[in-house]
């Protein structure tokens, strides 16, 4: 079956270069691991099929996750060959990093100080990520374990430029006649 606009039917992309799913995931922890300044392991991802147990509540970490996804309604098609064209539009990525633990508040300010410094955004542009904006930080204390934990919450929004390759030829000839004056 034909990937192109050769052949009645429906397109999908020939080529996704983005990270999505549990690959951007990862590199967003690390990136949040990083600024927050917590050790290893204490990023820990909101929602999987099996979950960790949940630190103690005299433990400084993080649970981090992808919230929202919002797309320009606005599509481009460039780069049009004779073979393909690209598809490019931009998402925002909408991310909620909750910090819990008897220091949460010191921590969720270094992440908070951290995403407005540029060698810290490096990373993000490697992923073809980069900071668009970010929430105050909001005290959220959670009971768990019939134990008051401390908890601050921050929204942080991220812009990428999406682009994907269909097969969409380019109209070299058309069979058509003109005639009449």
């Amino acid at each position: 079956m034909s990937n192109d606009s050769t052949a009645p039917g429906l397109l999908t992309p020939l080529s996704a270069s983005q990270a999505y799913d549990e690959k951007l995931e990862r590199e967003l922890s690390q990136w949040t691991r990083a600024l927050s300044g917590l050790p290893s392991g204490m990023v820990r991802p909101r929602w999987t099929a099996t979950q960790a147990a949940q630190p103690s509540a005299d433990t400084n970490w993080c649970g981090f996750g992808i919230i929202g996804f919002t797309a320009d309604n606005a599509p481009a098609f460039v780069r049009q060959t004779d073979d393909d064209s690209q598809l490019w539009r931009h998402e925002v990525i909408e991310t909620l990093a909750s910090f819990y633990g008897p220091q949460s508040q010191s921590v969720a300010t270094l992440f908070r100080d951290g995403l407005t410094v540029e060698q810290n955004n490096e990373t993000l542009k490697t992923n073809e990520l980069s900071l668009a904006d970010y929430s105050e930080l909001t005290a959220f204390p959670e009971l768990i374990n019939n134990q008051w934990v401390r908890r601050y919450d921050i929204t942080v929004r991220l812009r990428r430029k999406v682009i994907r390759d269909y097969g969409i030829k380019s109209l070299v000839e058309a069979p058509v006649s003109f005639f009449g004056d």
